[in-house]
């Protein structure tokens, strides 16, 4: 995930707290320390993470827990609120028809931020375009036109037009009946007077209701100057933070941002449209300390879900699977539905009591691994008869061969396959003798299990605070 480096960090420095029944001024000291240490790890500035760590001290050494709470999870608490403080707000972005202008320096990411920005609108219902008015890079044109094509977006841009504000004029109109436009820009090595002035011109003439700064998370805590002087030349709405999965300093540009009396809109990683969220400061502190994001993990099943039944030829509807047989067509939807829900470390740290401390111990390949088999397992399907995909049992020694001969995968696979479909089934046939209130203890034991969960039941993050305000 990102700023994984820090929440590892984090997370160790928590579980050293385990066991204890009473914390000491020498333990409230050695936690403090080392939360230091992880957080000018990520290129927080000094000064912000003296106070923080004064904070956290002092109200863990003068607070009193609540009734029943473990040391442990009482630091927890306090360490998590401070750093949601320590990050700021989320930028306000309503739901509605509106033009946002993005600026930025070179390389900040500011065309396939808009992009993903566009895919995000889409995924609520809005109907967004991207206008391309960068006349200075070569490749701006057919790079933004080619993303805006993997967001199945709209995009409108002139690569024979040398005037960025006549194609953002031109732009508005080819792009009317779109909800939400959004409007990229030029960028330079530094902000001089030239971008400057061609980026007034060109919000002059768009009217914006929103301008968004992207900035480079490489950029640690120096992003506090860029942002300061972006928003003194020509006023930012809100900051994206783009990279997060390519430095260790993310956590001193999130800082950054927020000293600036800025707020942040969204987070960038990875080269896809999808990967981009919303900035929520709860969730994200939350997954960075282990403790899961229902508010994420939902949003994501929900589109994923729509995803696989909208590419979907036969009518699948998943809670068929809970009253009748489960066969290794409904299998190959469940794995075609997790894909689509992105990359699964990601997913995983959504989940309490499996991202975070679990994560921690296993190997740094195995997502790859898992993800590696999933595979496999699709292409084994591809070469079992109708017959086999509705009725696994028939599949014995003579048909596994044949299998294997037309996969060009190991038996062995194969035969993970069978147990796999064999297991799911067996789980699903459990669910179904489930009343509701069985499957809400069954959740809530998930939640108090392993990992950051520190037996804390409830520690969803999102919307709400993992600890219920």
């Amino acid at each position: 995930m990102v700023l994984d480096d820090l929440g590892s960090s984090l997370r160790g420095t928590l579980d050293d707290l385990r066991g204890k029944s009473r914390l000491s001024e020498e333990d409230i000291e050695d936690i403090v320390k080392e939360i230091q240490r992880s957080l000018l790890q990520a290129d927080v500035d000094v000064g912000l993470v003296q106070d923080l760590s004064d904070s956290i001290e002092t109200r863990a050494l003068e607070e009193e827990p609540p009734a029943g709470t473990t040391p442990r999870d009482w630091v927890l608490r306090i360490v998590y609120e401070e750093l949601v403080d320590l990050v700021g707000e989320s930028t306000e972005l309503p739901l509605e028809e509106q033009t946002i202008m993005l600026a930025g320096l070179y390389g900040s990411g500011k065309t396939t931020t808009a992009a993903k920005m566009a895919w995000w609108f889409s995924t609520k219902g809005l109907r967004p375009a991207i206008i391309q008015t960068d006349t200075d890079r070569p490749g701006a044109y057919d790079q933004s036109k080619e993303m805006a094509e993997r967001a199945e977006v709209d995009f409108y841009g002139d690569p024979d037009e040398d005037d960025p504000v006549k194609i953002a004029r031109d732009g508005l109109e080819a792009t009317e009946s779109a909800d939400v436009r959004i409007v990229d820009t030029a960028g330079r090595d530094g902000l001089n007077e030239e971008l400057i002035e061609q980026i007034e011109r060109i919000e002059q003439e768009v009217q914006p209701d929103r301008d968004l700064l992207v900035l480079d998370a490489a950029m640690g805590q120096s992003a506090k100057s860029q942002a300061a002087d972006f928003e003194e030349a020509i006023g930012i709405d809100g900051v994206v933070i783009t990279k997060l999965d390519g430095t260790a300093k993310g956590g001193g540009a999130l800082a950054a941002v927020n000293e600036t009396d800025s707020t942040i809109a969204f987070l960038g990683s990875g080269e896809t449209v999808k990967d981009i969220e919303r900035f929520e400061p709860s969730g994200f502190i939350s997954r960075l300390l282990g403790m899961g994001d229902l508010k994420q993990l939902t949003e994501r099943v929900e589109r994923a879900m729509e995803e696989t039944q909208e590419g979907d030829e036969e009518d699948w509807d998943p809670e068929d699977m809970m009253e009748g047989k489960f066969t290794l067509k409904d299998m190959r939807k469940q794995m075609q539905t997790m894909n689509n829900m992105g990359p699964l470390d990601q997913v995983m740290d959504m989940i309490p009591g499996l991202g975070g401390g679990l994560m921690d111990q296993l190997p740094d390949d195995a997502m790859d691994v898992t993800q590696e088999r999933m595979r496999d397992f699709d292409v084994i399907m591809d070469s079992m008869t109708e017959e086999e995909l509705e009725n696994p049992r028939v599949v014995g020694q003579s048909r596994t061969r044949r299998i294997c001969r037309g996969s060009g995968k190991p038996e062995e696979r194969v035969r993970e396959l069978l147990q796999q479909h064999k297991q799911m089934e067996q789980m699903l046939k459990q669910f179904q003798g489930m009343g509701d209130g069985d499957m809400e203890r069954m959740m809530k034991q998930m939640q108090q299990g392993g990992g950051g969960g520190g037996g804390m039941g409830g520690m969803g993050g999102g919307g709400m605070g993992p600890f219920g305000d």
